[in-house]
């Protein structure tokens, strides 16, 4: 089956209303119940716990609390690196942008401007530039953190659709990570302005930042910023910056010529928060 076949029935189901649905589910207290759906979802997705500041499946008041476990100390030291992956998953695609286009599959590209909700002053800064993105899979460690020491400057909420994320997906709707919900962070450091953005997905229940907490719900169908210019908000190199409700993908965005990406990354490969990304280019 083609890829463009395999999710033909995504265009169909009521997404919105599914992840509304399995939002309120997630967080429900259901004690006995709750811990036999976690069990399930261990075992189904290999979820390696000993990894979890607390590993007992029993511990766990509602499904989101299980998702969003913080991991123990020193499960995730930090590589001696300019850029860290900031989360736990697989590589999906990174690069070059080729002028504002950034590769998403083959046959698919999508632009800067479309990213990041329309700000083509904001896209125009990562021109010629470097991405990554970087997909989370359910049994991966959702908390996302900063891959280099960064201000916040501004946040931008972009409604969209809410496709699933998969590598199938990805082959098979076009502007995937530019048509989905998505939340823009736009951070300032010492090589410049970088973005992070934090992309929805099918039942992914919220998308939460250390500095504002849920940003949705609500859901709007309108694009909402805030600024924070006037404010000190510096998060360090490996701090947690936000977090997923159920898994998905976040899009790094660089300025041209400051990151040469790890060598031996390559599309696919599985990843742990902390590891090399790259480095910025000697001068």
């Amino acid at each position: 089956m083609s890829d463009r076949l395999a999710v033909l029935p995504q265009y169909l189901m009521p997404k919105q209303a599914l992840t509304v649905l399995f939002g309120k589910f997630a967080n429900a207290k259901a004690g006995k119940f709750t811990t036999n759906l976690i069990r399930w979802f261990v075992g189904k997705y290999q979820v390696n716990m000993q990894e979890a500041a607390n590993p007992d499946i029993s511990g766990y008041a509602s499904f989101n609390e299980f998702f969003t476990r913080p991991l123990r100390a020193g499960a995730r030291p930090l590589a001696e690196s300019d850029l860290l992956s900031p989360v736990d998953g697989a590589i999906s695609q990174f690069g070059p942008i080729q002028k504002d286009q950034i590769f998403q599959a083959k046959g698919h590209s999508y632009s800067t401007t479309a990213l990041v909700g329309g700000d083509k002053q904001l896209a125009a800064l990562f021109e010629d530039g470097g991405f990554a993105t970087l997909y989370l899979s359910p049994r991966d460690y959702h908390r996302i953190h900063m891959p280099c020491d960064g201000r916040l400057t501004r946040m931008i909420y972009v409604p969209g659709a809410l496709f699933s994320v998969n590598p199938t997906t990805a082959r098979g709707v076009p502007g995937l990570f530019a048509r989905n919900e998505r939340v823009v962070c736009v951070f300032e450091s010492a090589f410049g302005p970088f973005v992070l953005t934090l992309v929805g997905a099918t039942i992914v229940g919220s998308m939460a930042t250390a500095w504002h907490g849920m940003v949705n719900p609500p859901r709007s169908a309108e694009v909402r910023e805030w600024r924070y210019d006037d404010q000190q908000i510096i998060l360090k190199k490996g701090e947690e910056m936000g977090r997923f409700l159920l898994g998905s993908t976040v899009v790094m965005l660089f300025p041209k010529g400051t990151v040469d990406f790890n060598p031996a990354w390559t599309p696919a490969k599985a990843i742990c928060m902390g590891e090399a990304m790259g480095m910025h280019p000697t001068k």
